[in-house]
């Protein structure tokens, strides 16, 4: 089955995405593995029962159509749309990174998310001085045609967005668009909604966990040409969004601080680790100068189609019997090894390995990394 191109998704198609995406077990990763082999997503659910076998730790649970439906029109109710990867007007920066979210829930301009941005982040218990630094950075750029991108965090986040209120800012939700995150910001997500654009990967209604916010700080820098801190400390979530940025390929600014302060100890780390040293927008100019919009780094989902359409080899069907998952489930362990290494480990043809993991991911006994990596489940 062909998939319409760019904006002429049907809304049949965007239902059988979202039911996909919001499967359990399913992460971006695994999203594009069976969208790539199975063609659309419908193909894709109608294969999850016999891919996800059963006795495995975990059995594979299908977002129903209903549920779908439902948050579409959920959705609908607050102004909000979708926007799924591979259509024209999903953000080209962060499709091409490797882990970009299949769908995006947003309410505002999202316009503003074609557009040149710099991420800015920070302490959250910041010092007064670093606010107003960061709202400094954040007009200064605004002014100059950057849009803002942060996670409405205290502190340094609030500044930011303030900041770029008249010229354009994003803000990344950790939970759903609908539960705003600290609750004290209610009034600055509001503000947020009229003068910029409110992004999120994770279903409506969805309280931020822990474990929500490390993915939205990869949104964040991947949304960025660039990623400024100001204020971090040591082991801080400013740092994993640094560290995201890097890993992406951009480039990550920081401000310089006094080394009795706790909260600049991460952006002294980061600039003897190679991070712009930043104190003036002057130093971001520069760095940006020559930027452009990247192309995504791989296929649109849009044109893509199943890897193969004739019967499964006598190879693919031993996979089914259980001596070729067997052998790869040997050769894994917790150690994260990239797929290529474990290909040839393996003596198997990649797309038995690739329907392997596959497998083994969807049951819940692999777990996929940045990189290509892959590991089992601790």
């Amino acid at each position: 089955m062909m998939e319409p191109a760019d904006n002429e998704l049907s809304h049949s198609d965007q239902i059988s995405r979202l039911r996909l995406i919001r499967s359990s077990n399913i992460g971006p990763a695994t999203y594009r593995q069976l969208l790539s082999r199975y063609g659309d997503a419908q193909s894709a659910l109608d294969a999850l029962p016999a891919l996800a076998k059963t006795g495995r730790k975990r059995k594979i649970m299908l977002c129903s159509k209903a549920d779908a439906e439902r948050e579409f029109e959920q959705l609908a109710k607050l102004g909000g749309r979708f926007l799924f990867d591979g259509q024209s007007d999903y953000p080209a920066q962060l499709a091409a990174t490797e882990d970009a979210p299949p769908v995006l829930t947003t309410l505002g301009d999202t316009s503003l998310l074609s557009q040149t941005t710099v991420g800015i982040v920070g302490s959250r218990n910041a010092s007064a001085a670093g606010r107003k630094l960061a709202r400094r950075f954040a007009e200064v750029l605004g002014d100059a045609g950057f849009i803002i991108a942060s996670g409405l965090a205290r502190g340094i986040d609030a500044a930011a967005h303030d900041g770029s209120m008249k010229s354009g800012t994003v803000a990344v939700f950790a939970g759903g668009i609908d539960v705003i995150y600290p609750k004290e910001h209610d009034k600055l997500a509001a503000a947020i909604r009229q003068n910029g654009v409110i992004v999120s990967e994770t279903p409506l209604g969805t309280r931020p966990q822990a474990r929500h916010f490390p993915r939205r700080n990869r949104i964040i820098s991947g949304l960025s040409a660039g990623v400024l801190v100001v204020e971090a400390a040591l082991k801080s979530g400013s740092l994993i969004t640094a560290q995201f940025a890097a890993d992406q390929g951009r480039d990550v600014f920081a401000v310089p601080g006094s080394p009795l302060d706790p909260r600049c100890r991460g952006c002294n780390d980061l600039i003897r680790k190679g991070a712009w040293i930043t104190e003036t927008p002057d130093d971001i100019f520069r760095a940006l100068s020559s930027f452009s919009l990247p192309t995504p780094a791989r296929p649109s989902q849009d044109t893509a189609r199943p890897q193969t359409t004739s019967a499964p080899s006598m190879e693919t069907a031993s996979v089914h019997s259980g001596s070729a998952e067997e052998k790869i489930v040997e050769a894994l362990s917790h150690t994260p090894i990239q797929v290529d290494e474990l290909i040839r480990a393996v003596s198997l043809s990649a797309a038995t390995v690739q329907e392997s993991l596959l497998s083994l991911e969807l049951s819940g006994q692999l777990t996929r990394h940045p990189g290509g990596y892959v590991s089992l489940m601790k």
